[in-house]
């Protein structure tokens, strides 16, 4: 009975770890991106934590992303074509996002 209890207490105990490190989209992004994109997984367009893997160490990434996003295109992704600022983002959008999405790598 004792070990069931330990059990429970230290799967309890991974789910309140896995809830801290779970990252959350901003607004914005939910807003603009969501729709084609989600953090964790590949939807119409990669993964945020793809597109960061690809630019991590790389210190120009959050304007490299910016400069991407704001001119659209498919990136060598071979998944479709991004439309240039999605889905109508405002500059600070666009930096905003690329900045969440350069900070996923760290």
């Amino acid at each position: 009975m004792k070990s069931i209890i330990v059990s429970m207490v230290a799967a309890a105990g991974l789910v309140v770890a896995g809830a801290a490190l779970a990252v959350d989209m901003p607004a914005e992004g939910k807003a603009k991106c969501g729709a084609c994109h989600a953090i964790d997984k590949k939807v119409v367009g990669p993964a945020f934590n793809d597109v960061a893997a690809k630019y991590k160490g790389d210190k120009d990434a959050a304007s490299k992303l910016a400069a991407n996003i704001t001119k659209g295109g498919s990136f060598g992704w071979k998944l479709g074509s991004m439309p240039a600022k999605g889905m109508g983002a405002t500059d600070a959008e666009v930096n905003s996002m690329a900045a969440f999405i350069a900070g996923l790598a760290k």
